[in-house]
């Protein structure tokens, strides 16, 4: 019995540290989304910036066409890998939301079937007391019987002993 409730324990804890773990895990990929929300808003600020710089330019430079050609070629690529950026942190957002979709998925999962073991431990639980009731009061009443044995057992002792010392006196008295 021993090692049964230390095995329960245990699982109790591997039960508290997995909860505690997908806890991590949620907490990492809220951060890592917010981390990666402020590279999209810094990509956004830096694009937003170059946007100004290239009109900028156009009103100083409208006389230099091939300048102005160069300078709209290089925002364009600026553009270009922003967006390239853009579209990678959306794709880590999109794997991050799904993983923690299926971790919310795997918690509730887990909690239920935490509240069924914990019903079916209640309801074992309850088994084993009413047996241990049934077995105590079965031992008293076993008891109780035994002890009135043993208290007519004496008392016919006694009564056996009387009748035999009534015999022996006789036999001494006939003698």
């Amino acid at each position: 019995m021993g090692t049964g409730m230390c095995s329960r324990r245990q699982k109790g804890l591997l039960q508290t540290a997995f909860c505690l773990l997908t806890l991590a895990c949620l907490a990492f990929g809220v951060f890592l989304y917010n981390h990666l929300q402020q590279k999209v808003r810094n990509a956004e600020a830096l694009a937003q910036k170059y946007k100004q710089q290239q009109e900028a330019l156009s009103a100083q430079l409208q006389d230099f066409l091939v300048y102005k050609l160069e300078a709209q070629e290089a925002l364009n690529k600026e553009k270009q890998d922003s967006m390239n950026r853009y579209g990678a942190l959306s794709s880590q957002h999109k794997i991050l939301k799904n993983q923690h979709d299926d971790v919310k998925k795997q918690l509730l999962d887990l909690q239920l079937q935490h509240n069924s073991l914990k019903l079916e431990h209640r309801k074992s639980l309850e088994s084993h007391s009413q047996k241990l009731s049934q077995l105590q009061q079965e031992r008293d009443s076993e008891v109780t019987n035994l002890q009135d044995t043993v208290f007519k057992l004496r008392e016919e002792s006694k009564l056996l002993r009387k009748a035999h010392q009534e015999v022996h006196s006789q036999l001494l008295s006939a003698q």
